[in-house]
Protein backbone atom coordinates (compact mmCIF):
# COMPACT_ATOMS: atom_id res chain seq x y z
CA UNK A 1 0.00 0.00 0.00
CA UNK A 2 1.33 3.40 -0.82
CA UNK A 3 2.02 6.51 0.88
CA UNK A 4 -0.11 8.58 -1.40
CA UNK A 5 -3.24 5.99 -0.74
CA UNK A 6 -2.83 6.53 2.99
CA UNK A 7 -2.63 10.08 2.52
CA UNK A 8 -5.66 10.56 0.61
CA UNK A 9 -8.76 10.91 2.91
CA UNK A 10 -11.37 7.48 2.87
CA UNK A 11 -14.68 8.26 0.77
CA UNK A 12 -17.79 6.48 -0.49
CA UNK A 13 -17.54 7.93 -4.05
CA UNK A 14 -15.46 7.05 -6.79
CA UNK A 15 -12.22 7.75 -7.92
CA UNK A 16 -13.75 9.74 -11.34
CA UNK A 17 -16.13 11.68 -9.77
CA UNK A 18 -13.56 13.09 -7.09
CA UNK A 19 -11.22 14.04 -9.93
CA UNK A 20 -14.29 15.49 -12.18
CA UNK A 21 -15.78 17.65 -8.82
CA UNK A 22 -12.29 19.00 -8.58
CA UNK A 23 -11.57 19.76 -12.53
CA UNK A 24 -14.81 21.45 -12.75
CA UNK A 25 -14.97 23.49 -9.55
CA UNK A 26 -18.80 21.66 -8.63
CA UNK A 27 -19.83 20.30 -5.51
CA UNK A 28 -20.72 16.55 -5.71
CA UNK A 29 -24.58 15.37 -4.38
CA UNK A 30 -23.29 12.94 -1.92
CA UNK A 31 -25.83 11.08 -0.17
CA UNK A 32 -26.78 10.89 3.03
CA UNK A 33 -25.58 7.72 4.36
CA UNK A 34 -22.15 8.70 3.09
CA UNK A 35 -21.99 11.63 6.32
CA UNK A 36 -22.25 8.31 8.78
CA UNK A 37 -18.31 8.02 10.61
CA UNK A 38 -16.18 5.91 9.21
CA UNK A 39 -13.62 4.01 10.71
CA UNK A 40 -10.37 5.57 9.15
CA UNK A 41 -8.60 1.88 10.29
CA UNK A 42 -11.18 -0.30 8.96
CA UNK A 43 -12.57 0.05 5.28
CA UNK A 44 -16.29 0.14 6.46
CA UNK A 45 -19.12 1.77 7.13
CA UNK A 46 -19.70 2.16 11.16
CA UNK A 47 -23.80 2.45 10.68
CA UNK A 48 -23.67 -1.47 9.63
CA UNK A 49 -22.98 -2.39 12.73
CA UNK A 50 -25.71 -3.93 14.55
CA UNK A 51 -26.39 -1.83 17.49
CA UNK A 52 -29.11 -4.17 19.20
CA UNK A 53 -26.82 -6.58 20.99
CA UNK A 54 -26.14 -6.51 24.40
CA UNK A 55 -23.70 -4.21 25.90
CA UNK A 56 -22.12 -6.19 28.21
CA UNK A 57 -20.72 -9.63 28.07
CA UNK A 58 -21.52 -12.21 30.95
CA UNK A 59 -20.14 -15.87 31.75
CA UNK A 60 -22.52 -19.29 30.99
CA UNK A 61 -24.85 -19.38 33.84
CA UNK A 62 -24.36 -16.20 35.77
CA UNK A 63 -26.97 -14.05 36.55
CA UNK A 64 -27.31 -10.83 34.69
CA UNK A 65 -28.27 -8.63 37.67
CA UNK A 66 -27.03 -7.92 41.34
CA UNK A 67 -28.33 -9.99 43.48
CA UNK A 68 -29.17 -9.12 47.41
CA UNK A 69 -25.57 -9.50 48.76
CA UNK A 70 -24.13 -7.27 46.66
CA UNK A 71 -26.92 -4.89 46.97
CA UNK A 72 -26.68 -5.01 50.92
CA UNK A 73 -24.05 -2.17 51.07
CA UNK A 74 -25.19 -0.13 48.94
CA UNK A 75 -28.76 0.06 50.60
CA UNK A 76 -27.43 0.15 53.91
CA UNK A 77 -24.99 2.75 52.90
CA UNK A 78 -28.37 4.50 51.17
CA UNK A 79 -30.06 4.44 54.27
CA UNK A 80 -27.62 5.86 57.06
CA UNK A 81 -27.15 8.46 54.71
CA UNK A 82 -31.18 9.44 53.81
CA UNK A 83 -31.71 8.86 57.48
CA UNK A 84 -28.82 11.19 58.29
CA UNK A 85 -30.37 13.71 55.92
CA UNK A 86 -34.07 13.60 57.29
CA UNK A 87 -32.72 13.44 61.39
CA UNK A 88 -30.44 16.37 60.34
CA UNK A 89 -33.47 18.76 58.99
CA UNK A 90 -36.00 17.60 61.20
CA UNK A 91 -33.08 18.96 64.15
CA UNK A 92 -32.56 22.46 62.59
CA UNK A 93 -36.45 22.29 62.64
CA UNK A 94 -37.02 21.47 66.17
CA UNK A 95 -33.56 23.02 67.26
CA UNK A 96 -34.60 26.84 65.77
CA UNK A 97 -38.34 25.74 67.63
CA UNK A 98 -36.83 25.29 71.09
CA UNK A 99 -34.06 28.40 70.83
CA UNK A 100 -37.08 30.22 70.20
CA UNK A 101 -39.13 29.44 72.91
CA UNK A 102 -36.29 30.03 75.51
CA UNK A 103 -35.29 33.35 74.01
CA UNK A 104 -31.93 31.84 73.35
CA UNK A 105 -29.45 33.89 70.94
CA UNK A 106 -26.03 34.26 69.98
CA UNK A 107 -23.63 31.46 70.24
CA UNK A 108 -26.19 29.33 73.03
CA UNK A 109 -28.67 29.40 70.43
CA UNK A 110 -26.28 27.88 67.92
CA UNK A 111 -24.78 25.40 70.01
CA UNK A 112 -28.34 24.61 71.11
CA UNK A 113 -28.65 23.99 66.82
CA UNK A 114 -26.00 21.88 66.52
CA UNK A 115 -27.00 19.57 69.14
CA UNK A 116 -30.31 18.87 68.19
CA UNK A 117 -28.92 18.66 64.53
CA UNK A 118 -26.37 15.50 65.79
CA UNK A 119 -28.78 14.17 68.11
CA UNK A 120 -31.90 13.46 65.84
CA UNK A 121 -29.40 13.04 62.54
CA UNK A 122 -27.47 10.67 64.59
CA UNK A 123 -30.95 8.79 65.89
CA UNK A 124 -32.74 9.11 62.41
CA UNK A 125 -29.58 7.47 60.76
CA UNK A 126 -29.15 4.37 63.17
CA UNK A 127 -32.67 4.01 62.75
CA UNK A 128 -33.05 3.40 58.97
CA UNK A 129 -28.96 1.73 59.18
CA UNK A 130 -30.54 -0.99 61.74
CA UNK A 131 -33.94 -1.65 59.93
CA UNK A 132 -32.04 -1.77 56.08
CA UNK A 133 -29.10 -4.27 58.00
CA UNK A 134 -32.10 -6.41 59.32
CA UNK A 135 -33.66 -6.23 55.80
CA UNK A 136 -30.75 -7.06 53.73
CA UNK A 137 -29.61 -10.25 55.82
CA UNK A 138 -32.97 -11.92 56.00
CA UNK A 139 -32.93 -11.33 51.80
CA UNK A 140 -29.84 -13.11 51.99
CA UNK A 141 -30.96 -15.48 54.29
CA UNK A 142 -34.12 -16.12 52.38
CA UNK A 143 -32.36 -16.14 48.99
CA UNK A 144 -29.74 -19.14 50.19
CA UNK A 145 -31.87 -21.27 51.71
CA UNK A 146 -34.83 -21.19 49.00
CA UNK A 147 -32.07 -21.24 45.73
CA UNK A 148 -33.74 -18.45 44.09
CA UNK A 149 -34.84 -14.51 44.16
CA UNK A 150 -37.67 -13.34 43.81
CA UNK A 151 -40.94 -11.49 45.16
CA UNK A 152 -41.69 -14.13 47.81
CA UNK A 153 -37.86 -12.94 49.00
CA UNK A 154 -39.17 -9.10 48.89
CA UNK A 155 -42.41 -9.95 50.66
CA UNK A 156 -41.10 -12.26 54.31
CA UNK A 157 -37.56 -10.29 54.25
CA UNK A 158 -39.96 -6.86 55.41
CA UNK A 159 -42.15 -9.02 57.12
CA UNK A 160 -39.13 -10.24 59.16
CA UNK A 161 -37.67 -7.01 59.51
CA UNK A 162 -40.77 -5.25 61.06
CA UNK A 163 -41.24 -8.23 63.37
CA UNK A 164 -37.48 -8.77 64.24
CA UNK A 165 -37.35 -4.81 65.10
CA UNK A 166 -40.21 -4.59 66.99
CA UNK A 167 -39.67 -8.22 68.83
CA UNK A 168 -38.27 -6.63 72.31
CA UNK A 169 -41.95 -4.36 72.53
CA UNK A 170 -44.06 -6.69 73.07
CA UNK A 171 -46.38 -9.12 71.09
CA UNK A 172 -49.24 -6.79 69.86
CA UNK A 173 -45.87 -4.24 68.21
CA UNK A 174 -44.05 -6.79 67.01
CA UNK A 175 -47.09 -7.49 65.09
CA UNK A 176 -47.57 -4.37 64.12
CA UNK A 177 -44.02 -4.17 63.18
CA UNK A 178 -44.81 -7.30 61.26
CA UNK A 179 -47.40 -5.77 59.76
CA UNK A 180 -46.23 -2.96 58.64
CA UNK A 181 -43.39 -4.38 57.10
CA UNK A 182 -45.42 -6.48 54.83
CA UNK A 183 -47.84 -3.51 53.44
CA UNK A 184 -44.49 -1.74 52.14
CA UNK A 185 -42.60 -4.70 50.94
CA UNK A 186 -46.05 -5.37 49.00
CA UNK A 187 -46.16 -1.82 47.80
CA UNK A 188 -42.36 -2.56 46.74
CA UNK A 189 -43.05 -5.28 44.78
CA UNK A 190 -46.51 -3.97 43.09
CA UNK A 191 -44.18 -1.18 41.87
CA UNK A 192 -41.63 -3.99 40.44
CA UNK A 193 -44.50 -5.95 38.65
CA UNK A 194 -46.22 -2.62 37.15
CA UNK A 195 -42.35 -1.99 35.81
CA UNK A 196 -42.10 -5.05 34.55
CA UNK A 197 -45.21 -5.10 32.57
CA UNK A 198 -44.72 -1.62 31.40
CA UNK A 199 -40.92 -3.38 30.02
CA UNK A 200 -42.47 -5.83 28.75
CA UNK A 201 -44.98 -4.07 26.62
CA UNK A 202 -43.27 -1.20 25.55
CA UNK A 203 -42.46 -1.78 21.45
CA UNK A 204 -38.82 -2.71 20.97
CA UNK A 205 -37.21 -0.83 17.88
CA UNK A 206 -34.62 -2.03 15.84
Amino acid sequence: MSDDFLRKPFSLMPATVVEEAATTNYTPVTSTFSSAPVSPYLNYDSRFLQQSQPEFIFPEGANKQRGRFELAFSQIGTSVMIGGAIGGLAGVYNGFKVTKAFNQAGKLRRTQIINHIMKQGSGTANTLGTLAVLYSASGVLLQFVRGEDDHVNTLMAGSATGLLYKSTAGLRRCAIGGAIGLGISSIYCLYLLARERSTSSSPKFM
